[in-house]
């Protein structure tokens, strides 16, 4: 079982710690790939037409003979508003030709074990350089995964988590997630999804003593619980390799048998 060092927050080696057997999992992007997918697919909202919508009329066909469409027209009101479509798809007010069913489920499946399985591939991927480096994060650590005392948890200011990312070398991810801000155009300008940003470093603790109020202010900086790490989380928009820092307690707690797959 390999070992990696323990820094800290100065980073300076602090001993080394034994990486648990989830750090060696094989990788399956595909298996990643539909994990992420179907936690995605549990957050979208169903959208559809009420099944009444443009059917709230007594509106008949004049039939053949009257040199004119058989489409429905409205009754009554004299001759300009007899002459009025409704029902009908091509009319003003008449329902919508093939509109989105709120009856259809977006929602995709997966089995149990192998969403646990996409979590500890997801896992192993945050120790290999050449995956972590594909995905476009900057660091200067000479060894993956990354390693430092609980002491981080502690944290309370932002500045402190600042200054701590920098001796460890992951400052400069942040950076880039800063910088590297997209505007959209089209419709996801208009709903809400003007800006994309890239994902910056990941940490992984144990347990919260202020660094997630104090990380909370900085550009592309997740802080989540060991227990409760996803793909989605680990690998976002289906690409593992995410730069990830964990906290010695929350290594020691993976080696418990927490996704099943050590």
């Amino acid at each position: 079982m390999a070992s990696v060092k323990v820094l800290s927050l100065d980073g300076e080696s602090k001993g080394t710690v034994k990486l648990p057997s989830i750090f060696d999992t094989p990788l399956r992007r595909d298996i990643i790939r539909r994990a992420v997918l179907a936690q995605q697919s549990a957050g979208y909202q169903r959208k559809g037409v009420n099944p009444r919508a443009g059917k709230r009329t007594s509106a008949e066909s004049w039939g053949v003979g009257h040199g004119q469409s058989r489409i429905p027209r409205r009754k009554g009101g004299g001759y300009q508003s007899a002459q009025h479509g409704a029902f009908a798809p091509s009319t003003v007010g008449g329902r919508r030709t093939h509109p989105p069913e709120s009856a259809k489920n977006p929602l995709e499946r997966i089995n149990k074990k192998e969403r646990r399985f996409a979590i500890c591939s997801a896992i192993a991927a945050t120790a290999r350089t050449d995956i972590v480096t594909a995905r476009g994060h900057i660091f200067t650590a000479e060894e993956l995964p990354l390693v430092v005392v609980d002491k981080l948890q502690g944290l309370q200011t932002t500045a402190e988590v600042k200054a701590a990312l920098e001796a460890l070398g992951l400052w400069n991810d942040v950076l880039r997630s800063k910088s590297g801000v997209k505007i959209r155009g089209g419709a996801a300008r208009r709903r809400g999804r003007k800006y994309r940003r890239p994902v910056g470093p990941l940490i992984v603790i144990s347990e919260d003593q202020g660094i997630r109020r104090a990380a909370r202010n900085l550009p592309g900086v997740n802080v989540e619980y060991v227990t409760k790490l996803s793909a989605e989380m680990l690998a976002p928009g289906t690409h593992p390799g995410r730069l990830t820092l964990w906290t010695k307690s929350a290594i020691n707690q993976l080696g418990t048998g927490l996704f099943g797959c050590e």
